[in-house]
């Protein structure tokens, strides 16, 4: 399959996404939402799929790691952290390219540098992803006794609106040639 046919299938697939949640929002709720409230909502839609994305592979990255640290009895003491530093390295750039190629996609006359936008994401995601998620992982892990399973997946209600204003507003941000 050329690179046509297969940007049609996805453009195809969004589509209907996109159809969907304007029936939904326009024709049952009959919200009236202007073309750049729209722009920004499906710009928010794509990154939650992304992010969706991202979080299953780093939550599946995380699960390997942390059950050959235990199965193999390293670091007994810290194993989810390690794990958890592990699958943020990996998920941050699946969603960089991700994010960079469908979510805040650079306009033609843009100039984006790749690398400053990549150390701008793996900035603010290592606030969120290592700095914030361990902080509450030790406190659901060591406080409340919650499963070292369970606890990234309470971790996102606090990180995932955090990481997209994050990237649009500074990792991808427009016209920001000086600033890192």
């Amino acid at each position: 399959m050329n690179k046509q046919q297969d940007k049609k299938k996805t453009t195809s697939l969004w589509d209907i996404i996109e159809k969907m949640i304007e029936f939904v929002l326009c024709k049952l709720l009959r919200l009236k939402i202007s073309e750049k409230q729209w722009e920004n909502l499906m710009q928010f839609v794509k990154f939650g799929i992304v992010g969706l994305s991202n979080t299953v592979i780093s939550y599946v990255i995380y699960i390997v790691a942390l059950l050959i640290f235990q199965s193999n009895e390293w670091i007994p003491n810290v194993d989810y952290l390690i794990a958890q530093i592990i699958a943020f390295i990996l998920s941050v750039l699946w969603s960089f390219y991700w994010n960079n190629k469908y979510v805040f996609q650079k306009e033609e006359n843009e100039d984006r540098n790749l690398l400053q936008a990549l150390l701008k994401t793996y900035i603010s995601y290592a606030f969120t992803g290592l700095f914030l998620n361990s902080v509450l992982s030790m406190l659901w892990v060591e406080v409340l006794h919650i499963s070292k399973l369970i606890a990234p997946i309470i971790n996102l209600l606090v990180s995932v609106p955090l990481n997209y204003v994050l990237n649009k507003f500074w990792a991808f941000r427009k016209n920001d040639k000086d600033r890192i």
